[in-house]
């Protein structure tokens, strides 16, 4: 019997309630009988005493048997003044509480409504909570991700928008003011380059008789180049007639006129002039409405009849006017009077010519630097003394040269500065994609601001839960140890154990 007696009582949890019906502790129809205590409790609680201890108890959760046990042990101190002499009290409060005790004590009650609520707190409301703390700080990991991606990627987008603006040699604060600021320094860049090629007339000189005595070539060799090494930055109409303007007048850029139409533009005509200039007489009678239109022409019909095209007409004569004839000798108007450089057309072929003078020097340095070639050597012995005079080192300083001059007119600033000068609405299509950058950014770091407010609310939503958490697991904890220790004195205090109880 002593062994009997150590051994513990372990009870699973999830299935106290049917232990405790299987065992005839507790009636199968508990809720029943809960559900009426429930009723007198809510009745009892509208009249009690002013008691800081009562107080809290009422203030709880769920008012379960043993609050109800400490409640008439406070009643016993406050309405001892309606004790009778036997012993019982005369106080409603006191009868009420009581009786709910009794209630509750009938049919072990008080035992199936307790392990209900153990059961409810483990299986249901702790993990519900235990998965909203989860759920909140998981939410704040992720905000805290998202808000350092938005911050990363709106640095990025900002660098990348500084980077396009180096590429164009801006600084970004104005990009429409100092990208048009940009076309000032280009006429200058320009004449530098016009007066750079003037150092091009040994080269050409050498390309020239080498494609003279190589191909026998009797046409004249790079052109445009020969020009600008004679004559600069000239202007295209020097390039094309020959002649240097006396007159220069440069293209006005203007500004596209709006596509707004308003009413003030609209010419809605004079209907009252225009109708009795036609012949048409309108009526209008004071007495009534008359809406008769005559149409009878006037009598002088030769005035403002219609001519139904029976009589012959004159011929009509169009001369057609070569492009450019309309403009004055001597004066360069239009493209004209844009330099060689500034010219699309001329700046094409010269940028043509000098990679045509690349590629020949850097075949010609690959030939020079293979020796040995003793067909080369007496193809040459007859070649002018310009050929055989040069050296493999001064033909690298000269297709440096050429280098240089490619150079300063591809870059990427100058392509675009040719686009601006191209087109002004250039402008606006490269403000407008750089603005974007700055707007996604922008957006970026307003995403990143909402990350932060949403991960504080998250924040407060975990401070808001944990004390629920911690107090429900006292709740729980205290449960179970009244649990155990009412089954132990049901089976002669033997040790039980309630297996499973986890918040």
């Amino acid at each position: 019997m002593e062994n009997i007696q150590n051994l513990p009582i372990d009870i699973q949890t999830s299935k106290l309630l049917d232990w405790l019906v299987d065992r005839r502790h507790c009636n199968l129809k508990w809720q029943s009988a809960v559900k009426i205590i429930r009723e007198k409790i809510n009745a009892a609680i509208q009249d009690m005493p002013e008691n800081e201890e009562i107080k809290q108890l009422l203030s709880g959760s769920y008012i379960h048997y043993f609050h109800c046990l400490r409640i008439v042990e406070i009643l016993k101190g406050t309405e001892v003044s309606s004790k009778n002499i036997f012993g019982r009290y005369s106080s409603q409060r006191m009868k009420d509480w009581q009786e709910i005790v009794s209630l509750y004590e009938a049919d072990n009650v008080y035992l199936a409504e307790i392990a209900s609520l153990l059961s409810r707190n483990v299986s249901y409301e702790g993990p519900a909570l235990r998965k909203q703390l989860a759920k909140a700080q998981q939410l704040q990991q992720e905000l805290s991700r998202r808000e350092v991606e938005c911050q990363s990627s709106a640095a990025d987008l900002k660098e990348r928008y500084y980077a396009a603006c180096k590429q164009y040699g801006i600084t970004g604060e104005n990009v429409p003011r100092e990208l048009q600021a940009l076309m000032k320094d280009l006429p200058a860049v320009l004449e530098e380059v016009g007066k750079d090629a003037a150092k091009l007339e040994e080269l050409i000189q050498f390309y020239t008789a080498f494609t003279n005595f190589v191909c026998e070539w009797s046409e004249p060799v790079l052109p445009m180049l020969t020009f600008a090494q004679k004559r600069g930055n000239a202007t295209f109409y020097e390039w094309r007639t020959g002649k240097e303007p006396t007159v220069v007048e440069r293209p006005v850029v203007e500004e596209a006129p709006s596509d707004t139409v308003t009413e003030d533009t609209i010419d809605w005509g004079d209907f009252g002039s225009g109708m009795e200039s036609q012949g048409v007489n309108i009526e209008t009678v004071k007495d009534g409405v008359d809406w008769g239109i005559s149409l009878e022409p006037e009598q002088d019909s030769d005035v403002g009849g219609i001519d139904w095209g029976d009589s012959e007409a004159a011929p009509i004569e169009i001369e057609i006017v070569d492009a450019g004839t309309d403009c004055p000798e001597g004066v360069a108007r239009g493209e004209d009077a844009l330099t060689i450089l500034e010219n699309a057309q001329s700046r094409s072929q010269f940028i043509d010519e000098l990679m045509e003078l690349e590629v020949f020097l850097t075949q010609r340095i690959s030939e020079m630097g293979e020796e040995g070639d003793v067909v080369a050597m007496s193809q040459f012995q007859l070649a002018p003394s310009v050929i055989q005079g040069q050296t493999c080192g001064h033909i690298q300083e000269m297709l440096s040269e050429v280098h240089n001059l490619l150079e300063r007119l591809t870059s990427l600033r100058m392509q675009h500065l040719f686009m601006i000068q191209a087109s002004p609405r250039y402008v606006e299509r490269v403000s407008e994609v750089l603005r974007q950058k700055l707007k996604q950014a922008d957006i970026l770091l307003l995403k990143g601001t909402k990350m932060v407010q949403k991960r504080q609310e998250a924040l407060e939503e975990q401070a808001r839960l944990e004390p629920r958490v911690d107090l429900l697991a006292g709740c729980t904890w205290e449960l179970q140890k009244l649990i155990e220790a009412d089954i132990s004195k049901r089976y002669h205090n033997r040790p039980v154990s309630l297996m499973g109880v986890n918040i």
